[in-house]
């Protein structure tokens, strides 16, 4: 795959760029001088500056630092004011830089058969020279630029200080002595080297003698004796090696060796590594060739010219697996990326791609055409090419998803050496490797400590490998790009050319073919020896236009071209997935010749428990994409008989012209291995798909995400992961090792527990109890199904749910290990590489302490991240207690696993919670709470309790998960402080707490402490009762009952289920003593609550009746016939009239009051004048408190009402007089006072009247005053007592809680307001049953 990773456009061109190895920077230089720094990954520009001329913003800010530093004069002219001139060279250089640029040297130099054993031990003493800063470093012709991106202050060295020599070319190197500090060489106008240090900046040593003419390019490596060694080449055209190496005797160097190399001059000079021989130097010359050279002997091995008849400006060496023949690329003036095959043999030199396709086509013109300036491979990334061009920088990837042609091989027990298969050169090659030193640090040693106080385990680098290649003798049918994968049993090795299309099956041992095909997909099935390919028939070759043909060859070889794609499109549509099995015989036999019926072409399959068919779905491609795959397709790139380019992929459903939001289509189906049959729905295409041995978790991989599920006792997603661009995994029981092309992450992975793992545990036994059934059925007949029941005890297990667990840790990376850069001005930085006391941040980072027994402990959580492998990988998986991965040169490497946070989660992960938690003596004690609660995800909540650090809050969620209820009821009194509260020897008794409260300051402490874990309290007593452990259930309960007593302690839902569980538990003393304790400091609903529960009707009116809550109690008495009813009324209306009095002293309107009083009805007598209404609110079926006459004249009086005013209201009865049913007493018999109705009411659709021994609900004034009178219809209402459940109590008791808030609403005359009339008219559905009655005539006073 091609795709365009980044562009910026640009209007001028681009003549230098230069790559960040760590970070997504990119520097350039334009042709007007104009440099600037563009991080590539967010698309945003980080700095620009005007380098060839003076920057204005520079010299400003050179000026305010001056100031700041109290020079007030300038004593002369700044350096920042002086012309930089041409830029000859952009750079970065920080401590990744400088590490990544040793490490690949060293790689380099091992290569070769006579290379130094301990080549890479000098990295581990490599201190960091930047001290967390990151330079960028500008070569001017005037000047050079030494600029910290951090601090934004830069430090200009003029060519006055180097000689006054115009700079041409710089290069870093890697050695120095601690006063020299980081060295930086300049390549001067007349043939001299200078070389300057950063840390004085001061002119260090120089290489003369050498070149003739000016210095173009420069470049530092390691040769195979592990000497440094720096090389030149010149306008003269001599290629010069001079020793980089430092000495006593530093000043004046002389070269080693002088090579005639060009005519003309050398442009450039590059670094090639050789899979398994020494490395080689590349040239470019003037005279428009490119040239080979060994660096053991310094022969010329080759000279070529890439492009005839013009010359290169820019050479790269590169080494990618999806092109492995292609070793050099090359860039001239047009629009292609050229790459050099097998430079040493064939010299073929090939278009690696066109860049005019994947620029927009609105970038360029029509008359305008796409001209590469400058280029540069990513050291890091392979796939990863940016150039510069015309029209700006274009960042190219490709196919970063292709991994090395290697497969590791099944290792025998108890044997510490490994094995994997690769191919090279059409040969099949076995590597064999194992760790160097036998005392492995990944196990542990507790004297492992080195001097900088780092343990070997928790190094930064990588552990030594000892590792041998040793061929086959087994030839393959073709040196393109491969994909080598092998058997679940690991018998047999299958190996695929995509590009061919051709497949073979190996047996692992004798190496023979056993069977072979055309076939460009093959899958693995996870638990047997079969597989899947998807049959193709061989491609027709596209032809290639050539450059300058005629224009009648160029349309016949287009016509060529289409008829070629027509074909190729025709065999991929009718190719068909074949299913084949291996016997153990080693003969291949047919299973299923097609599986699936769909039409779509197949375009992945993808191996494992299922068989996943990704198929090719039909979507709008864009003009810009199509010009851009059929370029792709007619590039030929390697030396097989097919037209087909390396990086052309079938489908890969994440091109660079689709939207980031767009979600991937449904196109992926999974089969069963055994039927054939869909397994599911269609999912979205994952770029690969990994199962876990044990078919018990799988993870499916997406360009953003990673989606990991289980499998067991059924298919469950469990999450998903942001794990971007992962390029391979492999399982581990539940760890799972991730790499990405920058990355290295391990993801611990638990499914917990679900509802369906207990339901299919509770079926499994059920079968395994009928299937013993059956067999002893079938031995001894019938009578084996007699038993005889003894006493039983019930198993008091208590399962508790546990969610998934999905928990990622980075191991390795690119990027140097962070430190705090130094907020001093540059020129006053006087500490060197040697001094221990300038990097108190990166030891703070690896310190180590030893505990008790010579033990190291680390401080830290986890380990600094590891430097990650350069290059694609592959992941062979965790063996000898490390993380094993193989690079693109066939590189065996090792990562620790030895630091306690990531070794007690690997050995928790893979099942040894006993190990882990021994292992967790070696991590610092501030770190068990997170490592107890990673245990605790992955279900070992019993183990976790051992680790002697977790704190006591975590010590009891886990005793709670692992069912240690005594040791989680020592945890909450030690958390709570309670072990002395509820004690009857302390004279702690329920009923004087109170007093003992505000006195004692530890049982106030312990009362705040209960109250704040009341509800740990509560979930341990109900555990306690599951689980049958009554003595611990009531030492918690008498501690919470304690804490209840105390005014304000626990919240209403808190008391609630504490008088529940009081009940539940038979303490009717204590929970007697609860209620008066709740009457005592006002929480009536609480008492009353507990009363309900306690099952005493007198107990609850009291704590209703003391806490002013008299409506609830009026209601409670009449519904159980309460002798106390009436004084209870005669309270409530006693409360209802202060309010209403309370009421009339709120000042009113002028206008609305006189208004009001116009509408008001006359008094009938002027005696009425100065009384004030009684209230009366009353059940229905009562009588009256104040019908004080006979029956005769409450009936007179009922017939003068009737022609008053409107305002004598009647709550307890319907506005109309009705026919009662027989069973219903008269309003004469009930004592029940009459209102007639108004006058012009209509009597025939009066409601029926209610039925009087109905209970009514309470009412309240502020219900009346809004009309919202609500009573209930149905006589059967339950009442408060100990039967009815926690949250019917709980619904009663908030119901009532808000009837007394505000009074009836009253008219400026003092009566009821006439809106209570209106109530009575239209409330037909819902009868009042709560007289109010009007004030006496005077002649009943």
């Amino acid at each position: 795959m091609l795709r365009l990773r980044a562009f910026r456009p640009t209007s001028e061109k681009i003549v230098k760029i230069q790559l960040h190895p760590t970070h997504p920077w990119l520097v350039t230089a334009d042709a007007s001088d104009h440099v600037s720094v563009w991080n590539w990954e967010h698309r945003q520009v980080i700095y620009e500056l005007k380098a060839g001329g003076v920057d204005e913003r520079r010299l400003v800010g050179a000026k305010l630092d001056k100031l700041a530093e109290g020079e007030l004069e300038s004593k002369g002219k700044p350096t920042e004011a002086i012309r930089g001139g041409s830029v000859k060279q952009v750079n970065f250089y920080d401590d990744d830089v400088r590490f990544w640029q040793l490490w690949l040297n060293r790689a380099a130099a091992s290569e070769a058969p006579s290379a130094v054993s301990h080549a890479t031990s000098a990295l581990n003493s490599l201190a960091p020279a930047t001290r967390g800063r990151h330079f960028l470093v500008i070569c001017c012709e005037n000047k050079a630029i030494f600029l910290d991106l951090v601090t934004m202050r830069g430090r200009d060295v003029p060519k006055q200080e180097l000689d006054n020599k115009s700079l041409l070319c710089m290069e870093f190197l890697s050695r120095s002595t601690a006063s020299e500090g980081p060295l930086v060489a300049f390549g001067g106008s007349d043939g001299v080297i200078r070389v300057l240090s950063m840390i004085t900046w001061k002119l260090a040593r120089r290489y003369t003698g050498g070149h003739k003419g000016s210095i173009s390019c420069l470049m530092s490596f390691m040769a195979s004796s592990d000497e440094a060694l720096l090389v030149s080449g010149g306008s003269d055209g001599l290629l010069i090696l001079w020793s980089a190496d430092h000495g006593p005797d530093s000043g004046e160097f002389v070269p080693k060796l002088s090579l005639k190399a060009h005519d003309g001059g050398v442009v450039a000079v590059e670094l090639s590594r050789v899979i398994g021989g020494v490395p080689q130097l590349i040239t470019i010359g003037v005279d428009k060739t490119l040239a080979i050279w060994d660096t053991l002997s310094f022969k010329e091995m080759r000279r070529i010219k890439p492009v005839p008849k013009i010359a290169c400006h820019s050479v790269a060496s590169w080494c990618h697996p999806r092109a492995p023949n292609l070793d050099i690329l090359t860039c001239v003036k047009d629009s292609h990326i050229w790459a050099i095959e097998h430079p040493t043999r064939s010299v073929l030199t090939r278009p690696l791609c066109e860049l005019s396709s994947l620029v927009p086509p609105q970038v360029l013109s029509a008359n305008k055409k796409l001209r590469v300036y400058c280029m540069v491979a990513h050291p890091l990334q392979p796939h990863l090419v940016a150039t510069g061009t015309n029209v700006g920088v274009i960042i190219s990837e490709f196919d970063f998803r292709s991994l090395p042609p290697v497969a590791p091989l099944p290792s025998s027990p108890g044997s510490r050496e490994h094995s994997a298969v690769y191919v090279v050169e059409r040969e099949l090659k076995l590597l064999n490797f194992q760790l160097s030193n036998m005392g492995n640090p990944s196990l542990g040693s507790n004297s492992s400590l080195t001097e900088s106080g780092r343990s070997k385990g928790d190094s930064l680098e990588l552990l030594q490998v000892k590792q041998v290649k040793k061929p086959i003798n087994t030839p393959v049918s073709n040196d393109s790009y491969c994909v080598l994968s092998l058997s679940s049993s690991g018998k047999f090795l299958a190996i695929v050319w995509p590009d061919i299309p051709y497949f073979s099956i190996y047996k692992v041992g004798d190496w023979s073919i056993i069977d072979s095909g055309s076939a460009r997909l093959l899958a693995w099935d996870n638990c047997r020896d079969r597989f899947a390919i998807l049959e193709s028939a061989l491609h027709t070759r596209i032809p290639v236009i050539p450059k300058g043909s005629s224009s009648r060859k160029a349309k016949e070889a287009a016509v060529a071209a289409a008829q070629a794609a027509a074909a190729a499109a025709s065999a991929a549509s009718s190719a068909s997935v074949q299913v084949r099995i291996l016997l153990d015989d080693g003969t291949s036999n047919i299973l299923m010749r097609s599986i699936g019926g769909r039409s779509e072409p197949v375009i992945g399959l993808h191996g494992g428990a299922l068989l996943g068919v990704a198929y090719r779905t039909s979507r709008r491609i864009s003009p810009v994409t199509a010009t851009a795959i059929s370029t792709i397709q007619s590039m030929p790139l390697s030396g097989f008989e097919s037209g087909l380019s390396s990086f052309n992929s079938f489908d890969d459903g994440f091109s660079s012209q689709r939207s980031s939001s767009e979600s991937p289509p449904q196109s992926f189906q999974l089969y069963s291995w055994e039927t054939f049959q869909p397994v599911g729905d269609l999912l979205p295409h994952p770029e690969w798909t990994a199962w876990d041995q044990t078919v018990e978790y799988c993870a499916f991989a997406y360009q953003k995400y990673i989606v990991i599920s289980s499998l067991r006792p059924q298919y469950r997603y469990l999450g998903d992961v942001a794990i971007s661009h992962a390029t391979s995994a492999v399982w581990h029981r539940r760890q799972l090792f991730v790499a990405t092309p920058t990355t290295i992450e391990v993801v611990f992975v638990d499914s917990g527990i679900a509802p369906i793992d207990i339901e299919t545990k509770r079926k499994k036994e059920e079968i395994k109890l009928k299937e013993a059934q059956a067999r002893a059925v079938a031995e001894h007949g019938d009578l084996a199904l007699i038993t005889v029941d003894g006493p039983q005890v019930a198993a008091n297990e208590r399962v508790t749910m546990r969610p998934p667990m999905l928990q990622v840790v980075r191991l390795a990376s690119f990027q140097h290990s962070p430190s705090v850069p130094p907020f001093l001005t540059l020129p006053k930085l006087s500490k060197v590489d040697g001094d221990a006391s300038a990097m108190p941040e990166e030891r703070k980072a690896n310190e180590i302490a030893v505990g008790g027994g010579g033990v190291s402990v680390a401080v830290t959580r986890f380990p600094t991240e590891q430097k990650r492998p350069v290059g694609p990988l592959v992941v062979v998986g965790v063996r000898d207690g490390v993380l094993w991965l193989i690079d693109r040169y066939m590189h065996a490497h090792a990562l620790s696993l030895g630091h306690p946070g990531i070794r007690c989660r690997c050995l928790a992960a893979y099942g040894d919670a006993v190990s882990a938690v021994k292992w967790a003596s070696r991590l610092g004690r501030e770190h068990h709470d997170d490592l107890a609660q990673f245990m605790l995800g992955m279900g070992y909540a019993t183990e976790a309790l051992h680790l002697p650090g977790i704190s006591k809050r975590l010590e009891f969620d886990l005793a709670m998960q692992g069912n240690d209820l005594k040791r989680a009821l020592q945890c909450l009194m030690t958390m709570s402080n309670s072990r002395d509260i509820g004690q009857e020897t302390v004279g702690l008794d329920l009923m004087n707490i109170l007093n003992v409260a505000s006195k004692k300051e530890n049982i106030i402490d312990a009362v705040q402490g209960i109250a704040k874990y009341a509800r740990e309290f509560l979930n341990l007593i109900d555990a306690a009762d599951a689980t049958g452990q009554s003595e611990i259930a009531h030492e918690a309960l008498k501690r919470l009952a304690a804490a209840g007593s105390v005014k304000g302690s626990l919240r209403g839902h808190e008391l609630r289920a504490l008088a529940l569980r009081l009940a539940n538990h038979g303490e009717l003393t204590r929970l007697s003593g609860l209620v008066n304790n709740l009457i005592s400091v006002g929480s009536g609903r609480e008492a009353a609550f507990s009363a309900a529960v306690l099952g005493d009707n007198a107990l609850m009116e009291k704590a209703w009746q003391e806490t002013g809550m008299l409506a609830e109690a009026v209601l409670h008495a009449h519904a159980h016939g309460r002798p106390t009813l009436k004084n209870l009324v005669e309270g409530w209306n006693k409360m209802l009239q202060r309010e209403i009095e309370h009421a009339r002293m709120t000042t009113t309107d002028a206008t609305a009051a006189f208004l009001e009083s116009l509408e008001d009805s006359k008094l009938p007598s002027l005696g009425e004048v100065g009384k004030k209404p009684p209230i009366e609110i009353l059940p229905p079926g009562m009588v009256s408190l104040s019908q004080i006459v006979t029956m005769q004249k409450k009936t007179a009086l009922a017939t003068k009402g009737s022609h008053q005013e409107p305002e004598k209201l009647l709550l307890g009865a319907p506005p109309a007089a009705t026919t009662s049913t027989d069973a219903s007493p008269s309003p004469a018999e009930s004592g029940q006072a009459i209102v007639p109705p108004p006058a012009d009411s209509d009597q025939a659709n009066a409601p029926p009247a209610a039925d009087s021994n109905k209970p009514s609900a309470p009412f309240e004034a502020a219900d009346l005053s809004e009309a919202s009178v609500q009573c209930p219809a149905d006589s059967n209402q339950p009442t408060l007592d100990a039967q009815v459940p926690e949250s019917e109590l709980t619904d009663s008791a908030d119901a009532v809680a808000h009837k007394d808030s505000s009074p009836p609403a009253v008219s400026s005359g003092g009566e009821v307001a006439p809106q209570l009339q209106h109530v009575q008219e239209t409330s037909v559905s819902q009868p009042i049953g709560n007289p109010i009655s009007s004030p006496l005539p005077d002649e009943f006073i």
